[in-house]
């Protein structure tokens, strides 16, 4: 596949002047911060692609805007342009045949991350302070690890998702990024209803899992570089056997199922629409035709792991932050071939599925480079733990 880059993250569809009349916030929190919204969101008056021309074509121009733009809006937030997304969200790259691929500011030669890749390239660029974007299967976290970001995906269903064009709704989550974790904690001011800040009781470190990522030397120097600033209050190990889970191959499959029920009937109708042009990328095409091909059966089982997996994870962290690697490493080169990306993209998603499935928040800090290029380390919580996590997060960085 031939892959071309964009130094501007930016649609030009969406780039005309765009107003909607509303009740402003008295607080103007975000006052003067620059908002870069990820082309899935609805706004009215603007046309939603999705990251696909076909797309575009099929579909009117919204009359309604997504709430958590709209509050983003109220509180101050400076719209500045909608930006590219992989198409339908279905990646984890951050490319696009269609519209390019946005340049990674700070490793030019390796991959953004997907599908919130415009959000994450147009904030690591220094062109907006908060990128709104989705978190499906790690749309948020993957990009903030490779862009050098802070990135929350937080609690599943905490925050609206309306508005917007779906993906896998029992993943879907509206989540953002930002260089600094006082920009990302004003915007969660605005958009989360969680339970009030509580102190983590305990650190619960995923070991296993940072023994098999490629930065775990500096991981490891990270971690122990807070405990001797005292930063946690108690230490413990938790072994998470993805294999044994089948974390990836269960997020996939009720992932997969939700698509082809939400786009499943489009992606027939518009197949083959156009003779001369593929409508998909060859792996994102590939995707929707394994999707429906999933039986009840294999859905039934993953429902049934999701669940056992889901009781047994929330049981163990009660109380306690969950450390873990975002990703297996830094960001793939954009010379790697097809066959690797499909590989380690099953090995990111042994990773990213832990959050996914059982619904928690997942709040990424780029707190190392590999190679110089940017990767870190994500904290876990509990459902409806995201402002705890912010806070604590506040702590180590300090």
């Amino acid at each position: 596949m031939k892959h071309f880059m964009v130094d501007n993250p930016f649609l030009t569809l969406s780039n005309a002047v765009w107003s909607e009349s509303a009740v402003t916030d008295n607080a103007l929190s975000l006052s003067g911060l620059r908002l870069a919204v990820k082309d899935l969101f609805h706004m009215a008056g603007l046309p939603t692609s999705a990251g696909n021309p076909t797309w575009l074509a099929t579909h009117p121009i919204p009359t309604k805007t997504a709430s958590s733009v709209t509050a983003l809006l109220n509180a101050g937030a400076n719209f500045c342009g909608k930006t590219m997304t992989d198409e339908l969200a279905y990646s984890l790259n951050g490319q696009n045949i269609h519209y390019g691929t946005p340049s990674n500011p700070m490793t030019p030669d390796r991959l953004p991350g997907g599908s919130s890749s415009g959000s994450a390239v147009a904030v690591a660029s220094g062109l907006a302070d908060i990128g709104l974007g989705t978190d499906t299967g790690g749309s948020i976290r993957v990009p903030a690890s490779y862009n050098g970001l802070f990135g929350l995906r937080p609690t599943h269903g905490v925050i609206p998702s309306d508005n917007m064009v779906a993906l896998a709704p029992s993943f879907d989550t509206v989540g953002w990024l930002t260089k600094d974790l006082t920009t990302l904690a004003k915007t969660a001011s605005i958009l989360l209803k969680s339970k009030p800040p509580r102190e983590f009781t305990n650190v619960l470190i995923a070991k296993n899992l940072m023994d098999q990522v490629a930065h775990v030397k500096e991981l490891k120097a990270q971690l122990q570089t807070w405990r001797e600033h005292g930063c946690f209050p108690k230490e413990a190990s938790i072994l998470i056997d993805t294999k044994a889970w089948k974390t990836s191959e269960t997020f996939r499959t009720l992932q997969g199922a939700e698509i082809w029920h939400e786009h499943g009937k489009w992606v027939n109708d518009v197949s083959g629409l156009d003779k001369d042009r593929a409508v998909f990328a060859p792996d994102i095409q590939l995707r929707f035709d394994w999707c429906k091909h999933l039986s009840e059966a294999d859905i039934a089982v993953a429902q049934q792991q999701r669940q056992r997996f889901t009781d047994w994870l929330e049981s163990e962290i009660e109380g306690s932050v969950l450390i873990i690697p975002t990703t297996p490493g830094l960001a793939p080169l954009f010379t790697a071939a097809d066959e690797e990306l499909a590989a380690y993209r099953n090995q990111l998603m042994d990773i990213t599925a832990i959050a996914g499935l059982a619904g928690l928040p997942q709040l990424h800090l780029p707190v190392c480079t590999l190679d110089g290029a940017p990767c870190g380390l994500s904290l876990v919580g509990s459902k409806g733990t995201d402002l705890a996590l912010i806070e604590f997060a506040k702590t180590l960085m300090e």
